[in-house]
């Protein structure tokens, strides 16, 4: 029986017992894939991240992501997270910015860590721009399958859409922090949308208004993945990656950057702040980056 270094970060928060708790397994070269699975189930946190390594040296990791019940080609708060740890794991201690390669299942992905007061942040950019999906599905049947009435959905001129940029959503703009708050996801319903789909290929709800508890934020979120093994998820990167398109065709931000925080996680009592940025050029999203701060709670050892 071997033994691997794990640590458990808290993802897209500055304290602990907060933000989206994250697994990182070191050294997990010689692991296949069913065990990798197996030690997701075991943790049984919305992700976990197994660090192996590169394949090309000049890059610093290779990434696999799980859920408790499916492989992710990407994922933001085990790339924010990882990154993170790999940086404290290698004892970096300068004041300045660590520069990390890592290679994920969609391909390279660059993130900057540095130190922001007692805590780090990470950023990175998205490996993927969103691009729209086609979605033949009533907004009443989307509605029931949340437990929503219809009248909760739209605000402005935002309706429901499906984006992905390496994992798919769908988004769905409600009135105001009431209808969030109310939104309930029933997997069954939720399924039966997709048929056809296996489970681990349907699209998870991702829940937004303009209205927010944090007055420096833009939006409030909330994101159901039970058919993925997670009933709710405190802070989702690769949602706020497919939701810059949604942003950027229903807010049509004019031409230069733009840098928004969006609140997740407050009914679960896991409050999360995902920095998001878009670069927008002759009214279309050109580059987009997601951060988020990351605390080390605990650290250990794993035997399988």
């Amino acid at each position: 029986m071997s033994s691997r270094d794990y640590a458990i970060y808290d993802v897209f928060t500055d304290r602990a017992l907060a933000g989206n708790p994250l697994a990182v397994v070191f050294d997990a070269d010689g692991l296949d894939t069913p065990a990798m699975q197996a030690i997701a189930r075991e943790f049984n946190l919305s992700e976990t991240v197994f660090v192996q390594p590169a394949e090309k040296t000049m890059h610093s990791a290779r990434l696999r992501i799980f859920t408790p019940k499916a492989e992710l080609p990407f994922a933001g708060h085990p790339t924010v997270g990882a990154a993170i740890a790999i940086v404290e794991r290698g004892g970096e201690r300068s004041g300045g910015t660590a520069l990390v390669a890592l290679e994920e299942t969609i391909g390279l992905v660059r993130a900057a860590v540095r130190h922001d007061g007692p805590v780090r942040f990470a950023e990175f950019d998205l490996p993927k721009l969103p691009e729209p999906a086609a979605l033949d599905i009533s907004r009443e049947a989307v509605a029931s399958a949340l437990g929503l009435d219809i009248h909760d959905t739209g605000f402005e001129n935002h309706v429901i859409s499906a984006w992905s940029a390496g994992v798919p959503f769908v988004c769905v703009p409600v009135h105001g922090l009431d209808a969030a708050g109310r939104a309930r996801m029933s997997t069954e319903q939720w399924l039966d949308l997709f048929a056809g789909l296996e489970p681990v290929k349907v699209p998870s709800p991702w829940v937004y208004c303009r209205e927010t508890v944090n007055h420096d934020c833009a939006f409030h979120a909330r994101m159901f993945a039970p058919h993925f093994g997670v009933t709710e998820d405190p802070a989702t990167g690769s949602a706020v990656a497919a939701f810059a398109g949604a942003i950027a065709q229903f807010d049509e931000p004019v031409d230069g950057l733009h840098s928004l925080w969006i609140e997740q996680g407050i009914e679960m009592g896991r409050a999360s702040r995902l920095r998001l940025e878009l670069d927008m050029d002759r009214g279309r999203l050109a580059r987009a980056r997601i951060g988020g701060h990351a605390v080390k709670v605990a650290e250990g050892s794993f035997f399988a």
